[in-house]
C-alpha cells in the first residue's frame, strides 16, 4: 500500500503516485472541467445542428436562386436574334391564324413587343419598320368554298400571286361604283388598292393559297364588312338600308361568336341556293388583274425572271400588260412583283435597287443569301420570307438540288433600277480599279465582258 508523507519545509504533499490533495479540491476540480468541457461540446453540437437545421433551406434556395440565374442568363444570350432575322423570316413557322374557312400566316411588324411570337419575329419586324419598307408579307390559305370575306385596308394596297387553286375576286371600285370580277387561277397577279372593297372566294377543289405583300411597315388596318355592320347602331343600319320590315329585320343578324374573316358556315348549302361567278370585261378587269405566268421570259445563262410591272415602254407590249401597267402606276406606293427561277448551282449575282426594298417569298428550293450590311450570310428555304433594304447589295445563290423559285415584291410603282456587280466593274475605269485594290492596271483585263446579260449566272 502507497503511503502519504508531509514535507513541512516545503509544505507540499508527496507521494508515489498522486499529488497531494488533503481535502480533494483538486479531484473536485478535474471533475467539474470535465463536465463544463462536454457541456460546451454539447452546446456547440447542438448550436451547429440549429444551424444547419435554420440555414439549409436558405443555403439551397440561394443556391438554386444561382442556378435559375445562370440559365435565365444564358437563355437570354440564346434568345438575342442572330443579325440574320433583321432580313429572314421563317414565316412558315410562325404562328398560323386558324380560322373557319382556311389559315393565315405573317411576316409583320408589332407596335406592341409583347405581341411577337418570338425574338427573331421581332428583330424582322422592326427592321422593315425602321428601314421605312413600307411592305408586309402574309400567306392565306383558304379551303374549297371558303371565302375571305369582303374587307378593305386603311393604309396598304394589297398585291398577291395566287400559288394554287381557283379564285374568285370581286373588287368594288370607286365612283361610278362597279364590281369588277375575275376567276384567277395559279401563277395570276392581283392588285387591290387601298381601301377599295374586295373578297375572295375559293371556287376549285383544292386548297387556294396565296401569298399577299400589303404596302405597309407599319400595322395593317384591316375592316371587315360583318364587323362594321355589327357596330353600326341597329336604327342606322335599318335607316340605311331600308329592308322590309326595318329594324325587325335588322335584329335577326346574330353576330357569329368565332372571327369571320375566312369564314366556311358548316350549312353553306342551306344559305346559298345558286352562286355566279361572273366575270367582268377584260379591259376592266387588267386594271387589277394580270397573268404573269403568261408573260415575256427573260431568260439569263442561270435563270428567268418575269414581271408584272409599269414600264415606260410603250411598244412591244400586249394591251393587258399595258393597261395593268398604268393602274400600278397611277396609285401610290404600289409593288412590282416579279417571279424568279434560279437554275441548279445558278445565282443571282450582287446587285442592289436604287429605288427599292426588295421582300421576296420563297415557294420551292433552297438558297444562300448575302447582304452587305454588316456581311451576313444566311440559308433559305420554302416557305421563307426574306428582306433587303434599299441601297443594300444582296445576292443569291441555288444551294440546293433542284430549282430555286421565288415571288419578289419591290417597293416601287415606277420601272426599277438595279445594278449589278459585274456592270459596275466592267464601267469603273481600269486605272481607278487599279488605284483602288492596289493591283496593276492589267490585273482588271481578266474580267471578261459578255455579250449576255449575267443577272443570274452559272460557275
Amino acid at each position: 500500500m502507497d503511503t502519504i508523507s508531509y514535507d513541512a519545509s516545503s509544505e507540499k504533499f508527496n507521494s508515489k503516485n498522486y499529488p497531494a490533495d488533503p481535502t480533494g479540491k483538486m479531484q473536485k476540480f478535474a471533475i467539474m472541467k470535465t463536465f463544463c468541457l462536454c457541456l460546451l461540446m454539447v452546446v456547440v453540437t447542438f448550436c451547429m445542428g440549429l444551424a444547419v437545421v435554420t440555414l439549409s433551406p436558405k443555403l439551397k434556395a440561394i443556391k438554386e436562386r444561382g442556378h435559375m440565374e445562370a440559365v435565365e442568363d444564358i437563355q437570354h444570350i440564346s434568345n438575342l436574334p442572330q443579325s440574320k432575322y433583321k432580313y429572314l423570316n421563317h414565316m412558315q413557322k410562325s404562328k398560323r391564324f386558324v380560322l373557319q374557312g382556311g389559315v393565315v400566316q405573317w411576316a409583320r411588324y408589332r407596335a406592341d413587343p409583347t405581341h411577337y411570337d418570338t425574338q427573331n419575329e421581332r428583330a424582322f419586324g422592326e427592321s422593315i419598320h425602321a428601314n421605312g419598307a413600307r411592305m408586309t408579307a402574309s400567306t392565306l390559305e383558304i379551303k374549297p368554298n371558303g371565302c375571305r370575306v369582303p374587307h378593305w385596308h386603311f393604309n396598304a394596297n394589297e398585291h398577291g400571286y395566287l400559288i394554287k387553286g381557283k379564285v374568285w375576286i370581286g373588287i368594288l371600285d370607286s365612283a361610278p361604283f362597279s364590281v369588277t370580277s375575275y376567276n384567277v387561277s395559279a401563277g395570276q397577279v392581283v392588285f387591290l388598292p387601298r381601301a377599295t372593297l374586295h373578297w375572295m372566294k375559293c371556287v376549285g377543289r383544292e386548297n387556294c393559297l396565296f401569298i399577299l405583300f400589303f404596302t405597309t411597315s407599319d400595322e395593317l388596318v384591316t375592316r371587315d364588312v360583318d364587323d362594321v355592320f355589327y357596330a353600326t347602331p341597329k336604327d342606322i343600319a335599318a335607316r340605311s338600308l331600308k329592308p322590309k320590315g326595318g329594324i325587325s329585320f335588322i335584329n335577326t343578324f346574330k353576330q357569329p361568336k368565332e372571327n369571320q374573316a375566312v369564314n366556311l358556315p358548316p350549312n353553306l348549302n342551306e344559305l346559298v341556293r345558286k352562286a355566279s361567278y361572273t366575270r367582268s370585261r377584260i379591259f376592266q378587269v387588267s386594271k387589277y388583274f394580270f397573268n404573269m405566268r403568261a408573260t415575256k421570259r427573260y431568260r439569263y445563262p442561270g435563270g428567268i425572271i418575269q414581271w408584272a410591272r409599269y414600264t415606260k415602254r410603250k411598244t412591244g407590249l400586249p394591251l393587258v400588260e399595258r393597261i395593268f401597267a398604268k393602274s400600278l402606276n397611277e396609285h401610290e406606293d404600289t409593288l412590282t412583283l416579279a417571279t424568279m427561277r434560279i437554275f441548279r448551282r445558278g445565282m443571282r449575282q450582287p446587285h442592289y435597287h436604287f429605288n427599292a426594298h426588295t421582300m421576296g417569298y420563297v415557294l420551292r428550293g433552297c438558297a444562300r443569301v448575302g447582304v452587305d450590311r454588316n456581311a451576313t450570310e444566311f440559308t433559305m428555304s420554302s416557305g421563307d420570307v426574306f428582306f433587303v433594304p434599299r441601297g443594300v447589295q444582296h445576292y443569291i445563290m441555288n444551294v440546293g438540288q433542284g430549282e430555286l423559285t421565288m415571288v419578289i415584291a419591290f417597293s416601287t410603282h415606277d420601272e426599277l433600277q438595279t445594278l449589278d456587280m459585274n456592270v459596275y466593274f466592267q464601267n469603273t475605269p481600269d486605272f481607278i480599279l487599279a488605284q483602288l485594290f492596289l493591283k496593276k492596271q492589267d490585273e482588271f483585263h481578266k474580267i471578261p465582258t459578255f455579250r449576255r446579260d449575267q443577272d443570274i449566272n452559272l460557275p
